[in-house]
């Protein structure tokens, strides 16, 4: 029998939980979690079992009633207090791990663009780390909102923005924080981030003065009245902050 979960391997757990597959379809039959039992050399069941352990200490899920393994081992509680909201570090550091174990590179393994990087240096480390958090983000936004438009409905793929409620530029450290993310189509993203939509603390959608006045346009009508006052598609984790509503209301959106 396989020793106890080293921090590294929980580490990895908990970004696969984040990251590559939704509670619900938590199974060892799963590709995702077999991909994980390899990498830190365990069995499916075991690897199934783990993210199924973390579970019970997510507060989405405890909000919805889920439990998760409420009598298993308690070694995850440490992992989880040390990363939960502090995702720039469990970006970098899991795919760190990653290509240490695939005897590879983070850049390589985390697929990013690197041909704009210098060659090494910390400035190099820097922009890397960036773009890991932006891959993230990107990631554990679409699983949030099981790949669909929150505001439409739409399952296009390519069709669709993982987007910052509050700019990353205007606060790094919440850049890849997937409770300041909206899972949007391309139309309503550009929208939001201009300020012609926002959205309220119960996520209700608002309109700006701006499209209000211009209500007798077909593409108006067609692409934002309906939408009006309707609440989102909720995230089934990591359910949208209230600060960056308020920050986004108060900044960005255009209220007159």
């Amino acid at each position: 029998m396989k020793n106890n979960w080293s921090r590294e391997e929980l580490i990895l757990a908990l970004y696969w939980y984040c990251t590559k597959i939704p509670f619900s379809k938590i199974k060892y039959t799963k590709p995702e979690i077999i991909e994980l039992a390899n990498l830190v050399s365990r069995s499916p069941s075991a690897a199934a079992f783990k993210l199924v352990n973390f579970a019970r200490l997510d507060p989405a899920l405890q909000a919805r009633g889920v439990k998760g393994m409420s009598r298993g081992s308690k070694a995850e509680e440490p992992v989880w207090n040390e990363f939960y909201g502090n995702w720039n570090e469990l970006a970098y550091s899991a795919e760190k791990i990653i290509a240490e174990r695939m005897g590879s590179s983070v850049e390589k393994i985390s697929g990013i663009q690197t041909k704009d990087l210098p060659k090494d240096g910390k400035e190099r480390l820097a922009l890397v780390k960036v773009r890991v958090n932006q891959e993230f983000f990107r990631k554990t936004v679409r699983l949030s909102y099981q790949n669909k438009c929150c505001i439409t409905g739409i399952s296009n793929l390519e069709l669709l923005v993982a987007s910052h409620i509050k700019p990353w530029s205007k606060d790094l450290k919440q850049a890849a924080n997937p409770e300041n993310g909206l899972y949007l189509n391309a139309l309503h993203d550009k929208a939001f981030d201009k300020g012609l939509i926002s959205l309220s603390d119960d996520l209700r959608i608002i309109l700006s003065p701006v499209l209000i006045k211009k209500k007798k346009d077909e593409w108006i009508k067609k692409y934002f009245l309906p939408y009006s006052g309707k609440e989102i598609i909720k995230p089934v984790r990591f359910m949208p902050n209230s600060e960056f509503l308020e920050y986004h209301r108060n900044k960005i959106f255009i209220n007159s």
